[in-house]
C-alpha cells in the first residue's frame, strides 16, 4: 500500500479506486454533493423498501422449500406437475439455501439473483408439464402466473440490492484492512439504532474516538486518537440508512484515515435483545507499515472493534463501561440511573 509520503499519481491512483474519498473533488462530485435532500431520502426509503422486500422473499422462500421438502407429493399434485419426490425435495432444498442466504448474508444481491435463475428454472419445468400427454393445464397455468408474479418480485429486489451493495463494497479499494464482528445485547433494536445513528454517542463506548460531531443528518465530524496520542480527523456522511435495522457511512474529502462501515441491527432468536453486526474497513495513515506498528502498539482498529462492542454491551446492560484494564470506570451516567423506559427516553 501507498505511504503518505508516495507522489501525486498514487493518491490518485487511491482516491480514483475509493468512491466518495477524493481530496479534490470533481465538478461532478460536487454537483453530486448539492443533491436536493429530498432525493437522498427518496433513496433511503427506496432501499430501505427493498430490505423489506428482500426479507419477504427470504421467508418464502424458507416456507416454500419447506414444503417442498416435507410434502413434495402434495405440492408436486397442487401444481400440477408428476409424483417425483426426489426432484421436488431437491427445488426444497434449492429454495431453503436461497431464503437463508437472503436473511442471514450482508450482501443480499447474489441470493436475490440466485432466486431469480430458480425461477427461470421453474418455468422451464412447468412448460415441459404443459407438453404431457396427462397434463393438468388448468393447475399449470395456475402455478405458471404465480411464479411469473414471483419473478418479477425477485428481479425488483435483485436490482434495488445489486446497486446497494455495489456501494458499499466499492466504498474502499479491495485491499483496504477489514474486518467484522458481533455481539447479542439485551436491548430491542429500536433503541440500539436510535442510539448509534446518533453519532455524538460513539465515543461513550468508543475508547479510540475522542469526539463526534453531527453536522447535519447526513455529515459528522471524527476526531479519534492513534498510536503515540496523535489525533486523526476526518469528515464521515451517511450513505445508507434503513430505520431500526442498519446503517453505513464512509469518510470524505481528504480524511487522514480513509474509512468506510457500517452496522446491522438484527433481533436475536429467543427474545435474547439483539445482534449488532459492526463491519469496518480502512486504509492506515501510513499503509501497511502503519498498519503493523499499530498492531504492535495495541492500536490497531480491527482489534478495538469487539472490546467496543463488550463496552456497548455492559453500556445498555449494566449502565457503565469498563477501563481499558478491564475495570469498571465508574463514569454512570443517566443510562445507569434511570430505568427503561427512561433509558428509551434518553435516546431520543
Amino acid at each position: 500500500m501507498a505511504m503518505q509520503t508516495k507522489n501525486r499519481s498514487d493518491e490518485l491512483r487511491m482516491e480514483g479506486a475509493m468512491a466518495g474519498h477524493s481530496g479534490e473533488l470533481t465538478e461532478r462530485q460536487q454537483s453530486s454533493r448539492r443533491a436536493p435532500q429530498a432525493h437522498r431520502n427518496g433513496d433511503t426509503q427506496r432501499f430501505a423498501g427493498s430490505d423489506g422486500l428482500a426479507k419477504a422473499l427470504g421467508w418464502f422462500s424458507i416456507g416454500l422449500g419447506l414444503a417442498q421438502i416435507t410434502a413434495p407429493r402434495g405440492v408436486a399434485n397442487m401444481i400440477g406437475l408428476s409424483d417425483d419426490r426426489g426432484f421436488m425435495r431437491y427445488l426444497g432444498a434449492r429454495e431453503m439455501a436461497a431464503g437463508i442466504g437472503i436473511l442471514t448474508q450482508q450482501y443480499q444481491s447474489g441470493w436475490l439473483w440466485g432466486r431469480v435463475a430458480g425461477d427461470l428454472m421453474d418455468l422451464a419445468l412447468l412448460a415441459s408439464a404443459f407438453r404431457a400427454d396427462d397434463a393438468r393445464r388448468d393447475r399449470l397455468a395456475g402455478a405458471t402466473a404465480a411464479v411469473l408474479g414471483v419473478t418479477l418480485l425477485d428481479i425488483m429486489a435483485a436490482q434495488q440490492h445489486s446497486q446497494s451493495d455495489t456501494a458499499r463494497r466499492r466504498s474502499l479499494r479491495s485491499d483496504a484492512i477489514r474486518s467484522t464482528k458481533a455481539i447479542t445485547i439485551d436491548a430491542s433494536p429500536e433503541t440500539l439504532y436510535r442510539f448509534w445513528r446518533n453519532f455524538e454517542n460513539l465515543p461513550r463506548f468508543m475508547d479510540h474516538l475522542e469526539s463526534v460531531h453531527v453536522i447535519d443528518n447526513k455529515r459528522s465530524h471524527w476526531i479519534a486518537r492513534g498510536p503515540g496520542g496523535r489525533k486523526f480527523a476526518w469528515d464521515s456522511e451517511v450513505i445508507e440508512d434503513r430505520p431500526n435495522a442498519y446503517i453505513a457511512w464512509r469518510s470524505t474529502g481528504n480524511a487522514d484515515v480513509r474509512n468506510t462501515g457500517n452496522v446491522r441491527f438484527d433481533r436475536a432468536p429467543g427474545d435474547r435483545g439483539t445482534e449488532v453486526r459492526v463491519e469496518i474497513a480502512y486504509l492506515p495513515p501510513a499503509g501497511q507499515v502503519g498498519a503493523t506498528i499499530a498492531w504492535m502498539m495495541g492500536q490497531a482498529p480491527e482489534q478495538r472493534i469487539q472490546e467496543n462492542l463488550r463496552k456497548l454491551k455492559q453500556l445498555f446492560e449494566l449502565g457503565e463501561t469498563p477501563t481499558t484494564e478491564g475495570q469498571p470506570s465508574g463514569r454512570k451516567g443517566v443510562l445507569s440511573r434511570l430505568s427503561p423506559v427512561g433509558l428509551l427516553e434518553e435516546m431520543r
